[in-house]
């Protein structure tokens, strides 16, 4: 159920939300939550492989091999820091570390289905 606020009606793809009506970008604004959250090359890969399941570190090298083990890490430390993953260290040696998706997470897979659906049919035309 969504409101009406007086002044702001509701409109597809606009949120009903009077904070929505900003002249410059915001770093409070929820788009740019999400956006920033994603922001970086190989995050959206990164995440598409944590939505098929819990990761370690190797096991995402063998998932993504183009992928340097810095950004790698930078991408992980990212993440981790936005809340969109968890890092759990399991005791022992070698130590092993595995990451999930918390549950704000797991909630970026619809956002990065509708990016998906949106480039698809957006994909500009092939020139050469």
């Amino acid at each position: 159920m969504t409101h009406q606020t007086v002044g702001y009606p509701a409109r597809p793809g606009l949120p009903d939300d009077p904070r929505a009506n900003v002249a410059e970008p915001t770093p409070s604004c929820p788009v740019e939550i999400a956006l920033a959250a994603l922001h970086g090359r190989w995050t959206t890969l990164v995440i598409r492989e944590f939505l098929r399941g819990d990761r370690t570190f190797t096991e995402l090298r063998q998932a993504l091999p183009a992928l340097s083990d810095k950004v790698l890490s930078d991408r992980l430390a990212h993440l981790t820091e936005a809340g969109v993953l968890e890092r759990r260290r399991q005791p022992g040696w070698p130590p092993r570390v595995h990451y999930a998706l918390t549950p704000h997470g797991r909630r970026l897979g619809p956002v990065l289905q509708a990016l998906w659906d949106w480039g698809v049919q957006h994909r500009p035309p092939v020139t050469g």
